[in-house]
């Protein structure tokens, strides 16, 4: 995974609840199927995506179409079996397979997760499995992949996981982490004896119907995969890139898999899953909102493992991960039993995705939140000092500076300074410089006990301020 900057998050909608949305069957079914292909063909060659998948079950029937290709080089038709790199939504699968640990009885979610893993020992308040799944842990984003490409997983959280690189207590805010599946990777290996890619697919993915495919080779070598691509808008020009997942990142963001095997996860925490299928009160314990989990502009909350998506009075659950140049998403919906999931090879996928909602919406009467639900307006307030400092987030640097025309301004790395504007109640927005356009960012975050900012969340990572400044 490369090093984690601030995102740019599309708009979310207001959703209201509907009843379930039957697909029908037969030739209305074809029609609907063709329409829908038919769109997303139109909506991937607009966003110079080269393939993508979407499927929908909803009504106990499943549609899937396809479109394009798997690699723009070699012209392979994208299949529905084709496996893409799903990057971050492997967190989903790799937090079933500790949950499933969990109801063998192996596991505690209030274990101290040193016990297990003891890389961790070093670093800071001991936190426990509950508090990692759900990003609670306070352990660092993690490192860029390509500074750890060789060393082993212990290694990995043995150097970046320490009470310097802490971000905050655990238990006490939301902080997305790789480092902590990566933690929560070791744990399964720790309890199964079996690596990490051997448990996955024993444990989950085999059961699932899912032929394991996996970034550096694991897995089928004869299951169809596709690369990602960099899709460059002012050229047109699309090209493949390379996947440098770092193997000790594995259990954060090194699976591939279909449109039709994050459908058949969405199914099996919804209770339509195979015999041994993960049981229903853990299922509903992973998509139940932690407290004080705030996980910023990536969701409206977020459980046990799962993002959480608010549409009218119903919490969807899912996950949405991009990998070099990737983007998938996966939504499902516990009211209706509706499971939404998407594939493209290609980062702008993700713009493709949030249209292509739209799109399902008008075709198929399913509406899926592909975001956040929209804030309320917040009053902008003057810039101030409070706010300016340098923030780490293990050894990502974010700093805030006052800029000569008095406003805040944001670099990462000692990158170019964009503008920010911040509000009345901490939350903040990054000026996109080109356009002008406010892009909700972030917020900052007070210390309890005086009431100074000492942390910055920026995509759902959390940074705390440096004192050496």
């Amino acid at each position: 995974m490369t090093r984690p900057l601030p995102s740019v998050p599309s708009p979310g909608k207001e959703c209201t609840v509907l009843e379930p949305t039957p697909l029908p069957s037969g030739e209305e079914r074809s029609k609907i199927r063709r329409v829908l292909q038919d769109r997303l063909t139109a909506l991937a060659r607009a966003h110079q995506v080269p393939g993508a998948q979407l499927a929908v079950h909803s009504g106990e029937t499943t549609l899937a179409v396809e479109t394009g290709v798997l690699d723009a080089d070699t012209g392979e038709p994208f299949t529905a079996d084709t496996a893409v790199p799903i990057g971050s939504v492997t967190k989903a699968y790799t937090a079933t397979v500790v949950m499933l640990l969990v109801a063998d009885g192996d596991v505690e979610l209030d274990d101290r997760l040193d016990e297990h893993v003891p890389e961790l020992r070093r670093a800071g308040p001991p936190c426990t499995v509950r508090q990692v799944l759900s990003h609670t842990a306070g352990l660092p984003s993690g490192p860029a992949s390509d500074q750890v490409a060789s060393v082993t997983a212990a290694r990995y959280l043995l150097d970046h996981c320490t009470d310097r690189t802490l971000v905050m207590p655990p238990g006490t805010d939301f902080s997305y982490s790789n480092a902590g599946y990566v933690a929560a990777g070791r744990l399964i290996e720790a309890v199964t004896g079996m690596s990490w890619p051997e448990a996955v697919a024993s444990v989950l993915l085999v059961p699932l119907g899912t032929v394991p495919s996996f970034i550096g080779g694991a897995g089928a070598p004869h299951r169809p995969v596709a690369s990602g691509h960099s899709a460059n808008k002012a050229t047109g020009r699309t090209r493949p890139v390379r996947q440098n997942l770092a193997p000790a990142e594995a259990a954060a963001g090194g699976l591939r898999a279909s449109a039709l095997d994050l459908l058949a996860l969405g199914r099996a925490h919804l209770g339509d899953g195979p015999p041994g299928s993960l049981p229903r009160d853990l299922a509903r314990q992973m998509r139940r909102p932690v407290p004080g989990a705030d996980p910023g502009v990536l969701a409206d909350g977020w459980g046990l493992g799962w993002a959480l998506f608010r549409c009218g009075d119903t919490l969807w659950f899912g996950h949405d991960g991009n990998a070099q140049g990737t983007s998938c998403s996966l939504r499902a919906d516990p009211a209706t039993g509706t499971v939404v999931a998407f594939t493209a090879n290609a980062g702008s996928g993700t713009e493709l995705w949030h249209e292509l909602s739209g799109a399902l919406e008008e075709i198929t009467g399913i509406r899926v939140p592909t975001a956040p639900a929209p804030r309320r307006p917040a009053t902008p307030m003057a810039a101030t000092s409070q706010c300016t400092g340098v923030y780490l987030n293990g050894d990502i640097e974010y700093q805030v500076t006052l800029s000569d025309g008095g406003g805040l301004a944001l670099s990462v790395d000692g990158d170019l300074p964009a503008p920010l504007v911040c509000h009345e109640d901490l939350t903040c927005d990054l000026v996109d410089p080109s356009s002008g356009r406010r892009i909700p960012g972030g917020r900052f975050v007070r210390d309890p006990r005086t009431g100074a900012v000492d942390r910055i969340q920026l995509s759902g990572r959390m940074a705390r301020k440096s004192a050496l400044v």
